[in-house]
């Protein structure tokens, strides 16, 4: 989709899927810049990446980093001056970022800071000049030709590369491509890139089946009442693997290509599905997968993807498909 580097965001343990797993299949893909949310992450994917590829951190070169910064070879994204000025006296010689704000006002060196700063800051030869963008999963807000304006101003004529994009910012267009654009959610099948082929299964295991009578209830506080003679499934999962508490009635998971309610309440461990319209119950039921997408099971909970992904548990057994 653009012409500049594609950098890789994997902060969150890979969005939820396994930092290691995620960011080998993507250096095999080309990925040579990875993005990390802390330092601590970065000395994760250091050991698994080797010395070559660049692993940035987006809360820049906090207190007591020092150590882990020149340890596994991170390039902090400098936030503010207290940063900048922690990162030059411990670390000189080592290389750094800079973020600024364009206008989210949550990490970054505001505009009247950059420019007391800035002749500092180049001098030092910055590896990265980046900013984040508020309102990107909405292309027509004017929040985005808001950001786009103020980081322009306040980095055009410089000579180093720059970067503004993550996924939505990608989608948007050109204009905002620059020399690097830092896909995160994209690249784990979430919105807003509608094109996104699914990276997750997620299948779960069919505990026991029990035939309800009308009128039984089933589940914490009878919510589900069956209106007919039913067959209801017991599946291994709830809101401790991730399956958010508010999915409950509404949700659904799937028998191959059948659709399976989920019914009741979702609770810690155990989710329970109307599964009396199927000749036979399979061993396991999909939540995610070719019929539904993050965005789809994160609906159903009033959430987005995101929580989806990075919720997912470590009860669940991961298999790697490269």
């Amino acid at each position: 989709m653009t012409n500049s580097e594609t950098a890789v965001v994997v902060k969150a343990n890979g969005y939820g899927l396994g930092a290691p797993s995620v960011a080998r299949v993507l250096a095999k893909a080309g990925a040579r810049t990875f993005f990390v949310a802390a330092a601590e992450e970065g000395v994760i994917l250091r050991s698994t990446l080797g010395p070559g590829p660049k692993i940035n951190v987006f809360s820049g070169h906090m207190d007591g980093d020092t150590d882990i910064m020149r340890g596994s070879n991170l390039t902090p994204m400098i936030n503010s001056v207290d940063q900048m000025l922690r990162h030059l006296e411990t670390l000189p010689a080592a290389p750094f970022g800079i973020q600024l704000d364009s206008g989210m006002n949550r990490l970054g060196i505001e505009p009247e800071e950059w420019s007391a700063v800035r002749d500092i800051a180049l001098s030092q030869n910055p590896t990265l000049i980046m900013s984040h963008l508020a309102c990107a999963d909405e292309p027509d807000h004017p929040m985005n030709a808001h950001q786009l304006k103020s980081f322009r101003e306040m980095t055009d004529g410089l000579a180093v590369p720059c970067s503004l994009a993550a996924t939505g910012g990608a989608l948007l267009g050109p204009e905002f491509h620059f020399d690097m654009t830092r896909p995160g959610i994209g690249l784990y099948g979430g919105m807003p890139f509608a094109d996104a082929q699914h990276v997750v299964t997620l299948d779960i295991p069919v505990i026991q089946t029990r035939k309800v009578s009308q009128g039984e209830t089933v589940g914490y506080g009878n919510l589900w009442v069956a209106k007919q003679d039913s067959i209801i499934a017991t599946i291994a999962a709830g809101y401790a693997d991730g399956l958010i508490r508010a999915m409950g009635n509404g949700a659904r998971l799937y028998a191959d290509d059948i659709q399976i309610p989920v019914i009741g309440r979702v609770s810690m461990d155990l989710m329970t599905v109307d599964v009396s319209h199927l000749h036979d119950v399979p061993t396991t039921l999909q939540l995610l997968g070719k019929h539904q997408s993050v965005d789809t099971v994160a609906d159903f909970a009033g959430t987005i993807g995101y929580e989806i992904l990075t919720s997912i548990g470590t009860r669940y057994a991961r298999t790697y498909i490269e």
